[in-house]
């Protein structure tokens, strides 16, 4: 089974200082039949204005990772981390047993992320941070492994067995990606425009994958992709 999901399908809040659009239920916006897909929680789409951004709230027995698209993210947290993560780079928060952070854009343009929960395959982990930048040249023409369970190929580690991609493509660049049996995928296009398993996709479409063998994208336009290989739960 593969399912499209539209763009213009997917849950939407705006807040002035922050747009946001929602795969699944999360916070005004609820949707029974969009929950979650396997071990992905959330996967929001924000742009945040120059100068704003969320401060210091709590978060427990969730994966929390933040790949940024434009500008940069600076983050506090409980911990006494700091850093700032910008365009292209991840960072990812375990919250464990319990932990405190901030994000703002302190940038003078807004910011564009993407903001990504995983369902922890276990509860009470001691809470921790960590980044990596991931240039370009590393995602050009492949699918670049950026965040995993045991920090493969220089990967972010959480704490699910869950796999997050990143690839750039353009023209004849393609790559495929094998998806192990009871394993579910999930395909988002950040921007550009990509066809995958046959489907024409523009910039924020999604696709999910239930009991199908491979991902397939090819014939890219400027696109830049993530692909979730996810676990059931």
């Amino acid at each position: 089974m593969i399912e499209r999901r539209p763009y213009g399908s997917l849950g939407a809040a705006n807040h002035g200082w922050l747009d946001a659009k929602h795969h699944f239920s999360f916070a005004e916006y609820r949707d029974p039949a969009r929950v979650h897909w396997g071990a992905l929680r959330v996967l929001n789409d924000d742009t945040i204005a120059p100068n704003s951004g969320f401060p210091p709230h709590p978060h427990a027995d969730m994966e929390i990772i933040t790949y940024v698209r434009e500008g940069a993210i600076t983050h506090e947290d409980s911990l006494s981390n700091r850093g700032r993560t910008e365009a292209g780079d991840v960072q990812v928060m375990s919250a464990g047993t319990g932990i405190r952070h901030a994000e703002y854009n302190l940038e003078p343009v807004a910011t564009r992320l993407f903001q990504i929960w995983i369902i922890p395959d276990r509860q009470g982990v001691a809470p921790s941070y960590e980044e990596r930048k991931f240039s370009e040249a590393e995602k050009r023409g492949r699918l670049r492994l950026v965040a995993s369970p045991d920090g493969a190929d220089g990967s972010v580690g959480i704490h699910q067995d869950a796999r997050l991609y990143a690839g750039l493509f353009d023209g004849d660049e393609q790559a495929e990606l094998a998806l192990a049996p009871g394993r579910l995928g999930y395909v988002h296009v950040a921007r550009g425009a990509v066809e995958v398993n046959g489907h024409a996709l523009s910039a924020g479409d999604a696709l999910l994958y239930e009991g199908e063998p491979l991902v397939a994208l090819r014939n890219g336009r400027q696109a830049e992709v993530l692909v979730f290989d996810l676990p059931q739960t």
